[in-house]
């Protein structure tokens, strides 16, 4: 559905390098702090930013080269817009519906209402989750192939952004369909994506499944003289605390199987990313 290769972006301040790959009938998350690159990332998929180097794939052909038809198989987030605030939803049913020929007005309109989206205040006095949960019905409305959402749970509280995930989930049994999620709370992706990309600084620094993430990874919690003594060989980043190291590792088993006396946790994927964030890379 999307390949990136060895996509390259230059800000005076900011560098893009980023390779990855959305494929058909999965989640794919991409997570990572504010300001890491992951709307960078989107913005160049989408063809909105000239890009200095690689190629972006959509479909199997370049953004650039897409039709009028390509366009409507996409259903899109972004964090940083939305639609004008001097309209309301009832306004934008005709827009909807010009724009999008499998428009399903009757279907968007029971989801705003089952949302609390009211029909005909204006957009501008919608609080930051009412705008949000807009954008994500609207990307819904017209049987897209392909989800580009970046924090599309931004400013939902916990019981809007399980129903918002909720419908996520019926959104992917309905044929071959695929969605790239961004997020920067990272406990809302482990139970949707099938994998996750790790992004800090512009650059993918980790690509799992996410079954392996949380099966295979964990934390050591090693003193001193544990990780002076311990076998470093499955060991990936290492993260200097007060009572010692913090250590990443994909070999969870290993650690438990031969050394009973260390601590192995199976972290979250914010303990994961904060450790490589924050940490080194094991020599």
């Amino acid at each position: 559905m999307i390949k990136m290769e060895n996509v390259k972006k230059h800000y005076k301040d900011f560098d893009l390098e980023c390779t990855m790959e959305v494929r058909p009938g999965c989640v794919t998350g991409l997570i990572g702090k504010n300001g890491a690159g992951k709307t960078t990332a989107f913005k160049t998929i989408l063809g909105l930013i000239d890009t200095d180097g690689g190629s972006v794939q959509v479909f199997g052909k370049p953004i650039r080269a897409f039709g009028k038809q390509d366009r409507e198989k996409l259903g899109v987030v972004l964090s940083d817009s939305g639609f004008s605030g001097v309209l309301t939803v009832t306004d934008l049913l005709p827009i909807l519906n010009a724009m999008y020929p499998d428009f399903q007005k009757e279907e968007f309109i029971r989801k705003c209402e089952a949302f609390s989206i009211p029909l005909k205040k204006k957009i501008t006095q919608f609080s930051t989750g009412m705008k949000r949960k807009l954008q994500v019905l609207t990307s819904l409305s017209h049987d897209s192939r392909l989800l580009i959402l970046d924090e599309p749970t931004a400013g939902l509280d916990v019981v809007a952004r399980d129903r918002l995930l909720e419908l996520l989930r019926d959104y992917m049994e309905q044929g071959e369909r695929s969605i790239l999620i961004s997020s920067h709370i990272s406990s809302d992706l482990e139970g949707f994506c099938d994998d996750l990309y790790m992004i800090d600084g512009g650059k993918i620094i980790l690509h799992e499944d996410t079954d392996v993430l949380l099966g295979s990874y964990a934390l050591l919690k090693l003193t001193e003289e544990q990780y002076e003594a311990v076998d470093k060989a499955y060991i990936l980043w290492r993260k200097k605390e007060s009572y010692g190291y913090g250590c990443l590792t994909d070999q969870k088993q290993f650690y438990l199987e031969n050394y009973p006396d260390i601590a192995v946790e199976k972290g979250s994927i914010d303990e994961l990313l904060l450790t490589m964030i924050c940490g080194e890379k094991q020599k």
